[in-house]
């Protein structure tokens, strides 16, 4: 919780129950014609301190429960036993705060039942409404934050395609591609045809790319084998592939295009630098609760995923906004010559 929210919050408290006081001060003076006592000031300050307090800790728990995030339909059997359960408490304490200062304004003594009823229906005649207008704020504001978390995707997304057409299927990727195919047209007919295919594909993924949040982990490989086999063509034995695939992994749910750019960058800042190449390692499998993706390549890092930041952010940004803050990104440098990228998404977020 902020510290605004959390400032707003005791604000509402105080007024909110300090309403409640004032209109019971009212009721008591005018209705049931009792004079304005200290007793009566101290009995509603007793009431306004335990309707505080039992309603803090039933927030306490309906938060920390996660009844917030839950639907109408599921909550609404929870917050009935919560609000009886309050309402009992706030009934105790102040029916024990009462008796211990002597503050009973009644001339004649109620027995304990009917008094106990009596307080707790008072009681749940103001928590009960508490309840409900706190439930629906929360239930409000993650319904706009849920609205404003798509469409941040969708505009992130439509920027990805747009990146995506400028720096990664950029025509320098594409000349070159296109000069490596036509080299093998009369060289190897059947390789150049398979490259004219690959390339294909990957044109393909990029176009769609902002129509899916995300693909499966196999589409998403698939992709990145063409594309790695056209650097092949390039690179030929400067360039040297591993992949460590846990098939259970296949179906998980990846960011379109997030693999290749990880493979891209790895390629172009890490492999092409180097006289002799190098290699290009793709790990995927579970670890714990998550469905772990490694990428590592040889080089060293130079401070970015790519020149002008662009695939870290966006890698991070698409990650938040799909899986939330589980999900895990981050680059470093291991053995003094090894990049090494590492995502991790939450598996029962991903589902």
């Amino acid at each position: 919780m902020t510290r605004n929210s959390s400032r707003y919050y005791w604000l509402c408290q105080l007024s909110g129950w300090g309403f409640v006081a004032l209109v019971a001060l009212g009721y008591n003076a005018t209705t049931l014609e009792q004079r304005i006592s200290g007793r009566l000031v101290g009995g509603l300050s007793i009431m306004v301190f335990t309707g505080i307090l039992t309603t803090h800790l039933f927030r306490e728990v309906m938060r920390r429960s996660g009844w917030l995030m839950l639907s109408v339909e599921r909550a609404l059997p929870k917050l009935l036993i919560g609000i009886l359960i309050t309402c009992i408490a706030d009934t105790l304490i102040r029916i024990g705060l009462v008796d211990f200062f002597k503050l009973s304004v009644s001339k004649n003594k109620m027995d304990f039942t009917p008094r106990f009823l009596f307080i707790t229906f008072d009681a749940g005649m103001v928590i009960t409404p508490w309840t409900i207008i706190y439930y629906f704020y929360h239930y409000i504001e993650k319904s706009r934050k849920q609205q404003l978390d798509t469409l941040k995707l969708e505009a992130l997304v439509k920027e990805l395609e747009l990146k995506t057409i400028k720096s990664h299927i950029n025509p320098h990727f594409i000349f070159n591609a296109l000069n490596s195919i036509r080299a093998l047209v009369d060289e190897n007919p059947v390789r150049a045809r398979t490259a004219i295919t690959e390339l294909s594909n990957i044109l393909r993924s990029s176009m769609q790319a902002e129509k899916l949040e995300t693909v499966t982990f196999e589409k998403e490989l698939n992709i990145v084998k063409d594309y790695l086999a056209l650097e092949y063509i390039r690179f030929e034995e400067r360039l040297r592939i591993e992949f460590e695939i846990d098939e259970e992994t296949l179906d998980q749910p990846i960011p379109p295009m997030m693999l290749q750019t990880l493979v891209e960058n790895a390629i172009k800042h890490g492999i092409s630098k180097q006289v002799n190449g190098g290699k290009v390692k793709i790990v995927s499998g579970f670890c714990d609760d998550y469905h772990q993706l490694v990428i590592q390549n040889t080089g060293f890092l130079n401070g970015g995923l790519n020149g002008d930041g662009f695939g870290l952010a966006s890698t991070k940004n698409r990650l938040q906004l799909l899986f939330g803050t589980r999900a895990n990104f981050h680059i470093r440098e291991i053995n003094g010559d090894t990049v090494e990228a590492k995502v991790q998404i939450p598996i029962d977020a991903s589902k």
